[in-house]
């Protein structure tokens, strides 16, 4: 059920990029013990003059290899479950040639009152979803 946004940089190639929405969502799979096929994501590419992605002062320099992630999820999970997903997505993407210093996730919860997944309906709060974590 996550919604995953993936942001790039402009210039990989399309197999790279499908990669780094696989690890992505391995990573998620593996931690949040969701089906294989609950896969929503959107992968966005921007030129590099239309990124802007400091360190927030941790002392470190990101590269055109960036990778930004954003997770849109059900309200519920764990401060250690959250940092858990930080280090599978990390473990993921290193094979992948991306840095530690060129990933950067964040989680948003909501809740099941929030989605939609066709017909206009809420499946969730219709019942027609089990709501996670329930």
């Amino acid at each position: 059920m996550p919604f995953v946004r993936i942001d790039l940089i402009r210039g990989r190639r399309p197999e790279e990029i499908r990669a780094l929405a696989d690890a992505a969502h391995q990573a998620i799979v593996d931690v949040l013990a969701i089906p294989e096929r609950d896969r929503f994501q959107v992968i966005t590419e921007h030129d590099a003059d239309h990124v802007i992605a400091l360190d927030a002062g941790l002392g470190f320099e990101r590269t055109d290899r960036l990778v930004m992630i954003q997770i849109f999820t059900q309200a519920g999970r764990t401060t250690e479950v959250k940092q858990q997903v930080f280090a599978a997505i990390a473990k993921q993407l290193e094979p992948l040639g991306i840095a530690g210093e060129d990933i950067f996730v964040s989680i948003f919860e909501n809740g099941p009152q929030d989605w939609s997944f066709g017909f206009g309906r809420a499946q969730y709060i219709e019942g027609d979803l089990a709501v996670p974590g329930r």
